[in-house]
C-alpha cells in the first residue's frame, strides 16, 4: 500500500509539472510568436513598386573635369542668389534665385490643399510609401550618398553610415511600429466616469515647416519628410543655402514614392534660400516648426514662432562629453572615440566634442588617437575609397572658427597633438574647403573650445585629476550645451551611474553617444541650450499631430444626468451633495467612503438640512 500511495503522488506530482510546463511554453509562444511573425512579415510581403529616376552627369560621375571654380568670397553678404558647388573640389553648378516670401506663401498653400485629401489616408497606404522610399534608397543607396558627398564634402563612407543607413533604419521604424504610436489610445476613466470610456485620437496637425542645416544633405530632408507624411501632414523643406543642389535629385525621388502610391506630389514642398527665406516659412502660417541649427538662429525661430503661437521643434546642437574611466579599455575605446569626432569631419549634431579621460590613462588615450590621425588621409573622396577625411562643407568662413578655437586654447595651456591649421592656398588641400583632424591635449576649462560648439574635425581632451567620477561628471556637466553623451568603464555598473548624472537629452554606456539615433523608437532631442521638444520615436511622431482626448459613453442608451442637488436654480443643498461624492470616491478610509455615500444618498433624496 505505501509503494502504491507513493507511485500515485510521482504520477501526480509529473501530471502537476507537465501542465505547468505546458502553460509555461504556451505564454512564451503568446510573446515570441507573434514577435518572430512581426521580423518576418516584411519579407513575404509583396514588394513595393520599384523606381527609376534619370541621374545629371553631375550627379552619376565620380569625377568631374571643365567645371569652374567657385569663388567663396561671393557668399558674403549675398542674401538673392543661391550657389551651387562641390566643396571637395570647388566645381560650380550655377546658382538659383532665393525665393521670396510670396514664394514661400505659395508653396505652404500648395501643400495644405494637398494635405486635405492625405489626412484621411490609410496607415496601408503610408506603409506602402516607406516601404516604396526604402526600396528605392536600398537598391541606389551609392546613388543617394554619391549626390550628398558632392553637396557636403562627406566621403563615401560617412554619407552610407551618416546619411542612407540611418535612413533606412528611420523608414523601417516607420513602416513597422509607426502605426500603433498613432492609433487611437484608450485610457483609465475616472472614478466617477465609470459608465464612459476615454480615449486619445492624433490627429494631422496639417502643414509641417522644417528648417535643415547642410551637414547630412540626404538624410535632413528624409527624416522629416518620411515623419511629416507617416502622420498624415504635408511637409515645406527650406534646406541649407550651404546645401541646395541635392535637391533635384531628392525631391526626384520623393515625387515617384508619391506618385507610385497615388498621393498627392504637393505634399511635399522645397523651397531654398537665405534667413529671409526662412523667416517666410516660419510665419508663413504653418502648423508646426521644425528647426536644427545654432541656438542663436534658433532663438529667432521660436520668437518669429511666437507671433502665432507657432509650436516649435529646437535641435540646437551639442557639445557632447566622452567620459574615459581609469579602467576602460582604452584600446578598445580609441577606434569609437575616433569615429566619433571624425565621422562627417565633425559636422554633427549629436557627437563627442569634449573627452573627459582619467588621469591614469590619459597618456595612453591620447598616444593611441594620435597614432590613428597620423595616418588618417585627407581629400576629395569621390573616386578615392581610401580618403578618412573629406571637406568642410561651410568652407572658410567655418575653418577660421576653428582655428579661432585652436589658437586660444594652445595660448591658455592645451597642447597640440595633430593638425590644428588651415592648408596654404597653394597646397593641394588648399585648393578645397578642408582641414586636417586635430587633436588638443590637457585643455584647461577656461578655454572657448570647453564652452563654443566646435562643429568640426577637433578632438578636445580634458584631463580628470585624481581619476574622480565626481570630477569627471562636474566638468562634463559645466556647458550650456547638453544634447547627448557617453561614458565608458570596465564596470558597466559604473559607466551606467556616470552616464546617469550626466545632463543630457540622451545617453550611452560603454558605446558612442551617436548609438541612441539607431534605434528610430527613441526620441532625439537634448535640453539647455540644446533645444526642446524631440523628433524621432512615438514622442516625435506624436508631436506631429494634435493630441484629442474625447469621452462618451460606454453604452450609448446609458447616459450620465445632473444630479438633482446641482440643478439650476440651487436648492441650497448642492455643496453637501458634492461633499458626499468627494468623500464616497476619494476618502482614504473605508468608514469616509461609507460617510460620503451616505450624504449623496441624503442629500439626493432629501432637502436642505434643518437649521438650528
Amino acid at each position: 500500500l505505501p509503494v502504491l500511495v507513493r507511485k500515485m503522488k510521482l504520477d501526480c506530482d509529473c501530471n502537476v509539472l507537465s501542465t505547468l510546463g505546458v502553460v509555461f511554453l504556451v505564454l512564451i509562444a503568446a510573446k515570441v510568436v507573434p514577435a518572430i511573425v512581426k521580423i518576418l512579415t516584411p519579407f513575404f510581403a509583396p514588394l513595393p513598386k520599384k523606381i527609376v529616376i534619370e541621374l545629371t552627369k553631375e550627379e552619376k560621375a565620380e569625377k568631374l573635369e571643365g567645371y569652374p571654380k567657385f569663388d567663396p568670397s561671393k557668399l558674403i553678404g549675398e542674401q538673392k542668389t543661391v550657389y551651387l558647388w562641390d566643396p571637395s573640389t570647388m566645381d560650380y553648378f550655377g546658382s538659383t534665385p532665393a525665393m521670396s516670401a510670396a514664394e514661400v506663401k505659395d508653396a505652404v498653400t500648395r501643400a495644405r490643399l494637398a494635405q486635405q485629401s492625405w489626412k484621411n489616408s490609410s496607415f496601408k497606404t503610408r506603409k506602402q510609401l516607406m516601404k516604396t522610399m526604402l526600396r528605392y534608397i536600398t537598391e541606389n543607396q551609392v546613388d543617394c550618398a554619391r549626390v550628398a558627398v558632392r553637396d557636403s564634402g562627406k566621403t563615401l563612407l560617412d554619407a552610407l553610415i551618416g546619411e542612407v543607413l540611418v535612413t533606412c533604419e528611420k523608414l523601417t521604424w516607420l513602416a513597422t511600429s509607426g502605426e500603433e504610436c498613432l492609433t487611437r489610445e484608450y485610457r483609465a476613466t475616472g472614478r466617477m466616469m465609470m459608465m464612459k470610456k476615454v480615449y486619445v485620437d492624433f490627429i494631422p496637425l496639417g502643414v509641417i515647416g522644417a528648417i535643415v542645416p547642410w551637414n547630412y544633405p540626404f538624410h535632413n530632408v528624409f527624416n522629416p519628410v518620411s515623419a511629416a507624411l507617416f502622420s498624415g501632414n504635408a511637409i515645406v523643406i527650406k534646406v541649407s543655402e550651404y546645401a541646395s543642389w541635392s535637391i533635384r535629385y531628392y525631391k526626384a525621388i520623393i515625387d515617384a514614392c508619391l506618385d507610385a502610391v497615388g498621393a498627392p506630389r504637393d505634399l511635399v514642398q522645397f523651397v531654398v534660400g537665405y534667413g529671409a527665406t526662412g523667416g517666410a516659412l516660419v510665419t508663413s502660417g504653418v502648423d508646426k516648426v521644425i528647426f536644427v541649427g545654432s541656438p542663436a538662429v534658433g532663438a529667432m525661430v521660436a520668437k518669429a514662432a511666437s507671433d502665432n503661437l507657432t509650436p516649435v521643434v529646437l535641435e540646437l546642437g551639442g557639445k557632447d562629453p566622452f567620459v574615459v574611466c581609469d579602467d576602460a579599455d582604452v584600446q578598445g575605446v580609441v577606434q569609437t572615440a575616433c569615429r566619433g569626432v571624425w565621422q562627417n569631419m565633425g559636422q554633427n549634431c549629436a557627437g563627442p566634442e569634449r573627452f573627459f579621460v582619467y588621469e591614469k590613462v590619459f597618456d595612453e588615450f591620447c598616444d593611441g588617437v594620435t597614432k590613428v590621425v597620423k595616418q588618417m588621409k585627407v581629400g576629395p573622396s569621390l573616386g578615392d575609397t581610401e580618403v578618412d577625411c573629406g571637406a568642410i562643407c561651410m568652407g572658410p568662413r567655418q575653418m577660421l572658427h576653428y582655428q579661432k578655437l585652436v589658437d586660444d586654447a594652445v595660448v591658455k595651456g592645451a597642447k597640440l597633438l595633430a593638425g590644428g591649421f588651415i592648408p596654404p592656398a597653394e597646397s593641394p588641400l588648399g585648393k578645397g574647403s578642408f582641414y586636417p583632424p586635430t587633436i588638443l591635449a590637457n585643455i584647461p576649462e577656461n578655454a572657448l573650445i570647453a564652452q563654443e560648439e566646435i562643429f568640426g574635425p577637433i578632438m578636445a581632451i580634458f584631463k580628470v585629476k585624481g581619476n574622480s567620477d565626481a570630477e569627471a561628471v562636474r566638468m562634463a556637466n559645466n556647458c550650456d550645451f547638453a544634447l547627448s553623451s557617453c561614458a565608458f568603464s570596465g564596470d558597466a555598473n559604473r559607466a551606467r551611474k556616470i552616464a546617469s548624472q550626466l545632463t543630457a537629452g540622451m545617453s550611452a554606456v560603454n558605446d558612442l553617444e551617436g548609438c541612441t539615433y539607431m534605434s528610430q523608437s527613441l526620441p532625439f532631442g537634448g535640453c539647455k541650450k540644446s533645444g526642446y521638444d524631440r523628433f524621432a520615436g512615438p514622442e516625435g511622431l506624436r508631436g506631429l499631430c494634435m493630441i484629442r482626448s474625447v469621452c462618451e459613453d460606454m453604452v450609448p442608451f446609458i447616459r450620465n444626468s445632473i444630479p438633482a442637488p446641482m440643478h439650476y436654480p440651487s436648492s441650497g443643498v448642492g455643496h453637501f451633495f458634492a461633499q458626499g461624492l468627494i468623500k464616497m470616491f476619494y476618502a482614504t478610509s473605508i468608514v469616509d467612503n461609507l460617510q460620503g455615500l451616505f450624504m449623496v444618498i441624503r442629500y439626493s433624496m432629501n432637502g436642505p438640512p434643518k437649521k438650528n
